[in-house]
Formats: structure tokens, C-alpha cells, sequence
């Protein structure tokens, strides 16, 4: 079956096999190594130039945990968030802050709006209370990239914390961390960076780890702090998944091996490709070109088909599409470009879709 949501992902043999590893005990050498070697391969790829500046925090658990994580354990006491939110992962860290009672009002723009520049630059001089501002890099809500970058710089200029989603970014789409002093990403294994699920991560700057160290602990198993400290230390404080993790090692490695700004570029080749042949069958992107990611495009539905419809015609045929969500979940569909993937695979969904599409429309 063929993978075109925005994760879980195919992975290549060569990932699916570092499931075969020997067992061991997560509190012996071997772990260590493991673990060393993931959290170094991160900061390779991610931060580099600047590895020095930076430090990866591995958890067991999906890009939400470490979405979360990175929240809760980044503000001191007295100190509350900001989140920043056009799609429904924006609205999902609202409601981690919401459930602790440590946000003010959300800057909400509707899906597919870039955030206005002034006004976050006004709502921080309003509101100094704001410790941390949070945001999503890649809204797969709609395929939309958001301008981390500027608002990195007003976060900075401010004085303030910049804490970044980018568990659908990072591995597919460029985001400069050290160059624009964001302070924590968020990221997992099993989307852009094409390893299994289970495996998640937070990318942070050391002088800023140093502070959270120090920082209230609003949860025992989702607190950065309790991670850092272990791993520092060659360990680790909670059992991980050892097999995933594995996994994760050798996807860091295809990743390195191919070239970040390669996958970028792979990444690109397909969704080309993808929009190109939609356009030409008369199905519309939802997005503009100039705001779509690497990625994943959304496209409106044809007129007469529904989604169900679709997705089951194309599942028979062995591809795997993904709804919309929320008001737009029966008026649209996504297809994510994604995964240990081949142009061949790419082709094979096109013709699908267009054999598909011409038996609906008779």
C-alpha cells in the first residue's frame, strides 16, 4: 500500500530491517550508544553549523508528546503562552496551554491566512506576561507554510521564547533554527525524516535547557528537564521503544546520506508532478503556490464525488489518500508526497486518480 498521508509514512527495507536488531536492555551500553548516535545525527541535520549550540531530547511517544513537552516545560513560573494558530495543530497547543490555564487570548487567523506581522508584534507589547509564543511551521491542516522565520525575529526582538511545531516540517521542508534563534522545535521520526512512529523529539538551545532545568514541572513523563538530565548522562528515564528507535537511527542515516536539501528537492519533484497532472484533470489546490509546502497539497473534491468515494476506489487500487478536517472534512482531500517513495509510485497514483475520476464522472 502506498502512503499519501502526512505520516505514518512507507520507509525503506533498509529502515523496515533496523526492527530486526538484537534485543537489549535500554539500561546497558548498547542503549547508550543508540541513543548518542540519534540525538547527534538530529543536530547534523537539523542545526548544522551549530550543533554546538543546541541539544536533542529523544521521547518514546508521537510528534503531539513532543509538542507538548516542549510547551509545558518552557515557561517559568509566573510567566504564560501565546500560541499562534491558522489550522487545527495550532488549535491542538492551545488546548494543552488551555488545560493548564497558562495561555492569553490566541492570535487565530483562519486556515490558510499567514499570521499579520504588527499585530503579534503589538499583542506581545500587550501583553508582558507572555513568556513563551508557540506556533506550527508546517499547518498540515491545508498544506500551509508558515513565515517561522520574521516571526522568529520579533519573538527575539522581544525578548520572548520561540517554541516551534514542525513534527510535518522538519526532513521536508527548510526551517533555519540556530539562524533565527528559535529556542525549541518539535519533530518525530515517522513523517519527513521516514521512520516508524513512536519516536519524537525536541531540538532546544543549550543556554535556554539550562533555564528549564530550573523551570516548574507541570508533568513527570512530557518534562524536558527529567530527559535532558538522563540523556546527558547516557540514559534515559522512562523505557523506550529500543526497536523504533533502531529504526530511527537508520532513517537519520538515509536522510544524512541523501542530503537534507535533497529531500527538499525530492520532496518538490512530487508535488509538482502532483499539482500539475490535478490542474489538468480540472481539480483545484485550495492554496496558492506561493504559500504551499513541499509536501502536501489540498485540493477540492470533484464535483459529484465524494470523499468516501475516492479514498476507497483508491485504496483498492493501492494508494492511500487522507480527508479534510473540521468545517472541510467533505469538501476537500489531501494528498502528502511524503516517504521512502519513488516517481513510479508517484505516476501510479495519478493514473489511479485519473481512472478513478473518469468512472465517477460517467
Amino acid at each position: 500500500m502506498i502512503l499519501l498521508n502526512p505520516g505514518p509514512v512507507n520507509v525503506s527495507d533498509r529502515v523496515r530491517q533496523a526492527l530486526l536488531q538484537p534485543d537489549i536492555c535500554h539500561r546497558e551500553s548498547e542503549f547508550s550508544e543508540l541513543l548518542s548516535d540519534i540525538r547527534k545525527k538530529l543536530l547534523q541535520a537539523f542545526v548544522p553549523g551549530e550543533a554546538d549550540e543546541y541539544t536533542a531530547i529523544i521521547l518514546t511517544g508521537s510528534g503531539t508528546a513532543a509538542v507538548e513537552a516542549a510547551l509545558l516545560s518552557s515557561m517559568p513560573l509566573g510567566k504564560r503562552a501565546m500560541v499562534i494558530t491558522n489550522g487545527v495543530y495550532g488549535d491542538r497547543m492551545s488546548s494543552m496551554i488551555k488545560m493548564h490555564r497558562l495561555g492569553v487570548p490566541d492570535l487565530k487567523y483562519d486556515w490558510g491566512v499567514a499570521p499579520d506581522l504588527d499585530m503579534i508584534e503589538l499583542a506581545l507589547k500587550q501583553h508582558p506576561e507572555v513568556g513563551t509564543v508557540a506556533m506550527v511551521h508546517h499547518e498540515t491542516t491545508l498544506g500551509f507554510i508558515n513565515p517561522t522565520k520574521e516571526i522568529a525575529e520579533i519573538v527575539d526582538q522581544k525578548n520572548r521564547v520561540f517554541m516551534v511545531d514542525s513534527v510535518s516540517g522538519l526532513g521536508g521542508e527548510a526551517l533555519d533554527i540556530g539562524g533565527s534563534k528559535m529556542y525549541l522545535v518539535a519533530g518525530a521520526a515517522q513523517k519527513c525524516i521516514q521512520g516508524f512512529p513512536g519516536a519524537a523529539f525536541v531540538i532546544v538551545r543549550k543556554g535556554f535547557m539550562e533555564s528549564v532545568m530550573k523551570y516548574p514541572k507541570r508533568s513527570w513523563y512530557l518534562n524536558l528537564a527529567n530527559y535532558y538530565e538522563d540523556q546527558e548522562r547516557g540514559t534515559i528515564p522512562f523505557t523506550p521503544a529500543v526497536q523504533v528507535y533502531y529504526a530511527f537511527r537508520e532513517a537519520l542515516d538515509e536522510l544524512l546520506e541523501e542530503g537534507v536539501a535533497n529531500r527538499f528537492t525530492r520532496f518538490q519533484g512530487y508535488a509538482s508532478s502532483i499539482r500539475t497532472r490535478m490542474q489538468e484533470l480540472g481539480i483545484q489546490a485550495v492554496l496558492p503556490p506561493e504559500v504551499q509546502s513541499n509536501t502536501l497539497t489540498a485540493f477540492h473534491l470533484p464535483e459529484g464525488v465524494s470523499y468516501e468515494h475516492l479514498h476507497d476506489e483508491l485504496k483498492h487500487a493501492g494508494f492511500i489518500i487522507y480527508a479534510g478536517q473540521g468545517q472541510l472534512e467533505h469538501k476537500i482531500f489531501r494528498v502528502a508526497n511524503i516517504g521512502a517513495l519513488t516517481k513510479e509510485n508517484i505516476d501510479g497514483f495519478l493514473l489511479a486518480f485519473q481512472s478513478t475520476l473518469e468512472k465517477a464522472r460517467k
